[in-house]
C-alpha cells in the first residue's frame, strides 16, 4: 500500500516538474517571441542604439550674452539634470515611494510582482523604477491608433488590437527593457534618467522644471516636504495637482512622508512635524509668455529655424535637430541687465502714459478723425475686420443678427490691466472697446560698434499683445526721419554745416511731381519765424520748413536712396512728404540706420544670435555681423554734432533730457518725432556705445492724444529712453563692460568745418551762404 502511494506521489511530482519545465520553456519562448517580434505579432523593440541613446524631448534654452537664461522653446518643457545636482531628499522620497527595493533587484522585483498577483501584503505597484523608465522612454502603453511616433518608430504588432493581450505584451516589453537598462546603466544613471523623463503636470517635464514650477527652486535645495510633494504627484499629476486639488495633494504628500519614515529616511518626529506643514507652493508655470524678452524670443524663431535648416542639410535623417525638442543652447546678443532696465523703464512710463490717456479722454471715446471728431461705428467696423467675426459669419452662413448677438453676449475672461491680470465678464464687443483704449510701445537698443542688439521690448505685455512693435510694426517716423534728409543734403553737397537757412514757407507743386495740387508744409506750431538759423539749430528745433527746403533742393529720390543706404529697408514713397517722415518704418530699421552715424559711416547689420550649441555644448553655428561703408566718415561725424543740437540748442525738442543724469557730462544726441494728429510719438537717442529707439502710440492710428503738449514724442517716448539710460549708467558692471559716458568718436581728419567767422547772405535757393566763403580742405569740407 505504502509503495503504491509513494509511486503515486512520485508520479504527481514528476508531472509537476514536467509541467513546470513546460511552463518555463513556454514562458522563455514567449519572451523570445516578444523580443524578436515573431510573425509581427508583438511589434518591434527599441534597438541597442536607442537603448544607449534614448531620445527625450528637451527644451532649447536661450541665454543672454552675459550668460543668464532668458527663456525656452519647447513642446515638453524639460531641462535635464545630472545625478550630482539632485537633492538627496528627492532620491529618498522616490525610492521610499516607488521602489523600496531598488538597489536589490536587476530591473524586475519578483517579490513585488508576486505580491501584486496574489494581492498579498500591503497595497502597492509591482513596477520597478527601471520598468517605469522603460514605459516612459519608449511609450510602451501607447494605443495602436497612436502608434506613429515622430521618428516613425512602431512598437505595436498585430495582437496590439486585443485590449488584455496588448497590456500583457506591453508589460512583458517593460520587463525586458528594464533588464536591458539595468545591464547598461548604473543605478544612479537610471534614477537620473527617470527623474528627467517623468511628467509633473502643468507642462513641467523632468524634476528640474518641476522644482522651478512649483517651488521656484533648483533641484539641489528642495526640502523634504517639497520633495515629498513632487514625488507624490507622480502617481497622477492631474489628480494631485497642488493648485487645483491642494487637499488631495497634501494627503498624498503625507503618505510619501510616511513611506520615508517607514524605510528609515526620516524619524517619526520629523514625519509628524512635516505632515503638519502646508504645501508652501511658489507656483509659476513656464510658457511662451514668461521669461525675459518674450517679443525678442518670438522674433528670433524664424532666424533659428532657417539656421537649423542649414545645419540639418548635412545631417542624416535620424540626426536632424529640432528647435523644440533637441535641447539646443542658443546664445544671443541681449544683455540681461539692459533688458531688465528697458522693461522696467517702459513699464513705468507706459503705466503713467495710460493714466494720462484715460484722464485726457474721460467721458469720451478716443477714436477720432483728422478734425478730432468721433468716428461713428468705429468698434463695429473694427470687429468686422477680426478673424473671429469672419469665422462666426462663416459658421452661421452670414447670419449677421446671430453673429452680433454672440458678440454682444458677456462671457468670463481675463483681461490685461496695469494693476495685474483681471478676471471679469465682458462681451467680445465690450472687450474690444476696452482694449482699443490701451496705448502700446516698442523699444530697441543696439551697440553701434559691433551690431549687438542689447534690449528689445516689443509691447506692454506679450501674454495679451502678441504683435511686436519693434520689427513687425511699421509706423510713420515723423521728424525722426529728418536726420536722413539733412545727412543726404550734406553728403550730396546740397548744403554744408556752415549754411544758414530761413524759416519760411516752401511750396511743392507740379515741378516736384505733384499733380493738380500744391503742398506747403506747416511747422508744428502753425507759424513761421522768418528767422535765419543754422542747420543744427533747425534740426534741433525740428523746423519743418527747413526739412522741406532741403527736400526741394535734393528731391525725394536722393533722400530715399540715402536712407536705404543708411539702413532703412522699408519701401519709401518718393514724394515731398518724405521730408517729414510720412513713409512707414520700424523701430528696428530706425535704430540700425542711426547706428550708421555713430559708426563712422559704416552700416552694421543688427546681430541677434552669437552661436548655437547642441545639448552637449558642441558648437553648431556661429554668427557674425556684416558691415559696409555707406556714407563718408565726415558726414557721419557731422551728423553726431547735429543730433546733439536737439539737447544743446536753445528750444531744442529734446532739452528735457537735460533733467536726467544720462545727459550730464556726456556726449548724447537725440531726435524726437511726432506724426500728424499725434498718432505716433518717437524718440531716438544716440551715444557712442548705445543707440536706442522708442515708439509709443495706439494700435489704431485714430486713437491718440488731442494736443501737442501730451502727444509729442518728447512726452510720449523720451522719458522711457531717459529712465533706461539712467539705469544703464548707474550699473557699475555695465560701465566696466564699456557702456559709459564718453565723447563721440572723431574719425581721423574729420572736421565740423565751421570754425571761421563770416557774415551771412541769402542766395536764390533760400539757403544762407557766407559772403566770404571760408577755405575748403582737400575733401571739400569747410574749415
Amino acid at each position: 500500500m505504502f509503495q503504491l502511494q509513494k509511486g503515486k506521489y512520485q508520479s504527481i511530482i514528476a508531472k509537476i516538474w514536467q509541467w513546470s519545465g513546460f511552463g518555463l520553456a513556454s514562458f522563455l519562448l514567449y519572451i523570445l517571441a516578444v523580443q524578436f517580434n515573431f510573425l509581427w505579432l508583438f511589434g518591434g523593440m527599441p534597438s541597442l542604439q536607442e537603448l544607449e541613446n534614448p531620445k527625450s524631448q528637451v527644451a532649447s534654452v536661450l541665454y543672454s550674452e552675459d550668460g543668464v537664461e532668458m527663456g525656452k522653446y519647447f513642446r515638453e518643457n524639460r531641462s535635464p539634470v545630472e545625478y550630482e545636482e539632485l537633492s538627496p531628499n528627492l532620491i529618498k522620497a522616490l525610492i521610499a515611494t516607488e521602489d523600496a527595493r531598488f538597489t536589490q533587484h536587476s530591473g524586475i522585483d519578483l517579490r513585488s510582482t508576486f505580491r501584486v498577483i496574489t494581492h498579498l501584503g500591503s497595497a502597492g505597484g509591482g513596477s520597478t523604477l527601471s520598468q517605469q523608465l522603460a514605459k516612459n522612454l519608449f511609450d510602451t502603453r501607447r494605443s495602436a491608433e497612436e502608434d506613429n511616433s515622430e521618428d516613425g518608430t512602431s512598437y505595436k504588432g498585430i495582437l496590439a488590437k486585443i485590449p488584455l493581450i496588448r497590456t500583457l505584451i506591453a508589460k512583458t516589453k517593460e520587463w525586458i527593457l528594464a533588464v536591458r537598462l539595468e545591464s547598461r546603466y548604473t543605478k544612479q544613471e537610471i534614477l537620473k534618467m527617470y527623474l528627467n523623463e517623468v511628467s509633473f503636470g502643468n507642462n513641467a517635464y523632468g524634476i528640474r522644471v518641476a522644482c522651478k514650477t512649483y517651488f521656484g527652486k533648483d533641484v539641489n535645495n528642495v526640502t523634504e516636504k517639497e520633495a515629498a510633494t513632487l514625488i507624490g504627484m507622480l502617481q497622477n499629476p492631474s489628480l494631485y495637482d497642488p493648485r487645483r486639488h491642494p487637499e488631495r495633494c497634501l494627503t498624498r504628500r503625507n503618505i510619501v512622508l510616511g513611506q520615508m519614515y517607514r524605510y528609515g529616511y526620516i524619524d517619526q518626529a520629523e514625519a509628524i512635524e512635516l505632515q503638519g506643514k502646508t504645501l508652501g507652493l511658489n507656483f509659476k508655470v513656464e510658457n511662451q509668455n514668461t521669461g525675459d524678452a518674450p517679443y525678442f524670443r518670438e522674433a528670433l524663431k524664424k532666424q533659428l529655424q532657417n539656421a537649423l535648416a542649414d545645419i540639418n542639410s548635412t545631417r542624416d535623417e535620424s540626426d536632424k535637430l529640432n528647435l523644440y525638442t533637441s535641447g539646443l543652447r542658443i546664445y544671443t546678443t541681449i544683455d540681461s541687465r539692459m533688458q531688465q532696465y528697458a522693461q522696467e523703464s517702459l513699464d513705468d512710463h507706459m503705466r503713467d502714459q495710460q493714466k494720462k490717456f484715460y484722464a485726457h479722454w474721460k467721458g469720451r471715446n478716443p477714436w477720432v478723425d483728422e478734425k478730432m471728431h468721433e468716428i461713428k461705428g468705429f468698434l463695429k467696423d473694427a470687429m468686422k475686420r477680426t478673424q473671429r467675426y469672419k469665422a462666426l459669419m462663416e459658421e452661421y452662413n452670414g447670419d449677421e443678427e446671430t453673429v452680433w448677438k454672440i458678440l454682444k453676449t458677456p462671457v468670463k475672461m481675463t483681461v490685461f490691466s496695469w494693476q495685474g491680470d483681471r478676471d471679469t465678464t465682458l462681451s467680445p464687443l465690450d472687450s474690444m472697446n476696452y482694449y482699443k483704449r490701451i496705448l502700446n510701445c516698442g523699444f530697441m537698443a543696439m551697440n553701434p560698434n559691433d551690431g549687438h542688439v542689447k534690449a528689445w521690448v516689443g509691447g506692454i505685455n506679450f501674454k495679451f499683445f502678441k504683435f511686436d512693435h519693434v520689427r513687425q510694426s511699421k509706423r510713420q517716423p515723423g521728424s525722426t526721419f529728418k536726420p536722413f534728409v539733412y545727412a543726404a543734403a550734406l553728403e550730396n553737397g546740397a548744403a554744408n554745416l556752415c549754411d544758414y537757412v530761413v524759416d519760411e514757407p516752401v511750396t511743392f507743386g507740379a515741378e516736384d511731381g505733384l499733380v493738380g495740387k500744391t503742398w506747403t508744409p506747416q511747422n508744428s506750431e502753425g507759424r513761421y519765424s522768418y528767422a535765419s538759423m543754422s542747420l543744427r539749430h533747425a534740426m534741433g528745433l525740428s523746423i519743418n520748413s527747413v526739412s522741406a527746403k532741403l527736400m526741394k533742393i535734393l528731391g525725394p529720390e536722393k533722400v530715399a536712396e540715402f536712407a536705404h543706404r543708411a539702413g532703412i529697408q522699408s519701401t519709401l514713397n518718393e514724394t515731398p512728404a518724405l521730408c517729414l517722415g510720412a513713409s512707414e518704418v520700424s523701430v528696428y530699421e530706425q535704430v540700425a540706420a542711426y547706428c550708421t552715424f555713430m559708426n563712422e559711416g559704416e552700416r552694421i547689420d543688427p546681430i541677434l544670435i552669437l552661436r548655437i550649441e547642441d545639448k552637449n555644448g558642441n558648437e553648431l553655428k556661429r554668427f557674425e555681423t556684416t558691415s559696409k561703408k555707406v556714407i563718408s566718415s565726415e558726414t557721419a561725424y557731422q551728423m553726431t554734432h547735429m543730433l546733439k543740437g536737439a539737447i544743446q540748442e536753445s528750444g531744442g525738442t529734446a532739452q528735457g533730457l537735460n533733467r536726467y543724469n544720462c545727459a550730464k557730462g556726456n556726449d548724447i544726441g537725440a531726435k524726437t518725432g511726432t506724426t500728424s494728429n499725434y498718432s505716433d510719438g518717437w524718440f531716438m537717442g544716440v551715444t557712442q556705445n548705445l543707440v536706442a529707439g522708442v515708439w509709443v502710440g495706439g494700435d489704431d492710428r485714430s486713437i491718440h492724444f488731442r494736443s501737442l503738449s501730451l502727444g509729442q514724442g518728447a512726452k510720449m517716448a523720451m522719458p522711457a529712453y531717459a529712465m533706461f539710460m539712467d539705469k544703464v549708467y548707474a550699473d557699475k558692471s555695465l560701465v566696466i563692460a564699456g557702456f559709459k559716458k564718453e565723447p563721440f568718436r572723431k574719425p581721423e581728419g574729420a572736421d565740423l568745418g565751421c570754425n571761421s567767422s563770416y557774415t551771412i547772405s541769402t542766395d536764390s535757393t533760400g539757403i544762407q551762404q557766407p559772403t566770404a566763403k571760408p577755405k575748403e580742405d582737400e575733401e571739400g569740407f569747410l574749415k
